[in-house]
């Protein structure tokens, strides 16, 4: 479904990714993984379109993306939950949820039950400010508004961080729910080795700004952890 070849991405002088390549394939949950400071969320800003690529292609369900601005990206199907949620905290959860609602493809103006049924704390939240949410409340709202726009992509940037166990495993099976059940493909950035063995069925290893490793998760063997995972 995403093919990136051959990205390269400039922070000023400084350049941050090396002729990265990453595919994920439809249907399945691909975990981007490295320590801190390695690439990752420079690359799905490159993917979105938040930051500007120096050369490579960005495919999309065959479609090079990386020359679109990031206010067409979406309405392809591409949900995104940023790192740190930026939910809008003066808006009630109704009012968050609606905002992904004009990037439909068929122009519903109605929030999709489902989205209820995952997150039932949503439904009776409606009408609270978004800032007045517990942090995992606000990832589950964060998830919810990117699930809005009926995505057939949803990327999501560590969204264990910050988070209660309980809910970080609720958002765990909830991944797995929208990836078995639904067909939703997903990108995933995550740091818990755990969560990202227990919801992904392939990785991607990043190490200062390149693609090191990569493959089906049983073969993320203690080798490639200790490499390039422990601190």
């Amino acid at each position: 479904m995403l093919s990136v070849k051959k990205l390269n991405q400039f922070y000023g002088q400084s350049h941050t990714l090396w002729d990265l390549d990453l595919e994920v394939p439809t249907g399945e949950c691909t975990c981007l993984m490295g320590r801190n400071g390695v690439g990752k969320t420079t690359l799905l800003e490159c993917i979105m379109g938040l930051l500007p690529v120096k050369d490579g292609s960005i495919e999309y369900q065959n479609q090079n993306i990386a020359t679109l601005s990031a206010e067409r990206r979406a309405p392809l199907g591409i949900g995104y939950v940023p790192q740190g949620r930026q939910i809008f905290p003066l808006l009630t959860v109704e009012e968050n949820l609606r905002i992904g609602l004009p990037a439909r493809s068929d122009r519903s103006n109605k929030v999709p039950d489902y989205i209820y049924d995952l997150f039932p704390v949503l439904k009776d939240m409606l009408q609270r400010r978004g800032g007045d949410l517990s942090g995992g409340q606000q990832q589950q709202l964060a998830i919810g508004r990117a699930l809005v726009i009926d995505p057939k992509m949803l990327i999501l940037d560590e969204p264990t961080e910050g988070i209660q166990p309980n809910v970080v495993a609720e958002i765990g099976d909830i991944i797995r729910r929208l990836d078995q059940e639904i067909g939703l493909t997903v990108l995933l950035v995550e740091q818990k080795l755990p969560f990202a063995r227990k919801v992904a069925d392939r990785f991607c290893l990043l190490d200062r700004g390149r693609q090191v490793a990569t493959g089906a998760m049983p073969e993320l063997n203690e080798e490639l952890v200790k490499q390039y995972l422990t601190v």
